[in-house]
């Protein structure tokens, strides 16, 4: 079994996804301790979605994250380029994928969404953008199918912001989080891939930049729990 590597082939990571399909929500709570059911709420928050708007989550695996734009009365649409993740979503939402009163599930490649131009009044993705193998490009693929005004939400993890904390953190990353995975019956490869990949992202100011030359405006961003994550905010130009 292959896991994928840093240089992110689609395919690649595709696969290592739907390997992990049926244990990815479960491990997630776990391995954040439960941190990552508070990163949602605060997307959610940013995202600010009222009614008659409409939102895509990217990177949305199992949907798990996609409802919570809808309690204010918006519409949602989950996105991934997972089958096994979208498979999952689909049963634990009722086992329809395109129609009935529940969030829509559409297979999508973020460098080339099958959504047409200025179709999203916000557009977010929650830990994946670092999947994506051409980060620029598939921001602004999120930028043509945003409406003007329209706005993004990206979280992602990043870099601790409180040096004391920074070592532990990374020796969690690289040693005990693949063998957490597997306590809980995930596989570690994929486990290494996401430490690894989390080491080799771009810090808070450096993504900034790359949403900003990708063409969003006032881009901002906030910390979340030391800097684990970061959530950057952003405007397509009216």
């Amino acid at each position: 079994m292959t896991r994928a590597q840093l240089d992110k082939k689609p395919g690649e990571v595709a696969a290592m996804f739907d390997r992990t399909a049926r244990r990815y929500d479960l491990v997630n709570d776990v391995i954040s301790l439960g941190q990552v059911r508070l990163w949602r709420k605060a997307v959610a928050a940013a995202v600010d979605a009222g009614p008659g708007e409409v939102v895509l989550d990217l990177g949305a695996g199992t949907g798990t994250s996609t409802d919570a734009f809808t309690t204010l009365g918006a519409r949602a649409i989950a996105s991934d380029f997972s089958l096994g993740m979208l498979r999952t979503g689909v049963r634990r939402h009722g086992g329809n994928a395109l129609s009935g009163p529940g969030v829509p599930f559409v297979a999508g490649d973020a460098m080339r969404l099958p959504f047409a131009d200025d179709s999203f009044d916000a557009v977010t993705i929650s830990v994946a953008l670092r999947n994506v193998h051409d980060t620029g490009q598939a921001l602004r693929e999120m930028l043509r199918v945003a409406k003007p005004g329209g706005r993004l939400v990206v979280l992602e993890f990043s870099h601790v912001t409180v040096p004391a904390f920074d070592l532990v953190y990374r020796e969690y990353l690289m040693k005990l989080l693949p063998k957490v995975a597997t306590v809980f019956g995930s596989n570690d490869d994929s486990y290494e891939y996401l430490a690894e990949s989390i080491r080799d992202w771009p810090d808070q100011a450096k993504l900034a930049r790359v949403i900003r030359d990708a063409g969003w405006q006032r881009v901002a961003w906030r910390n979340l729990t030391m800097g684990i994550v970061a959530m950057h905010r952003a405007f397509k130009p009216v």
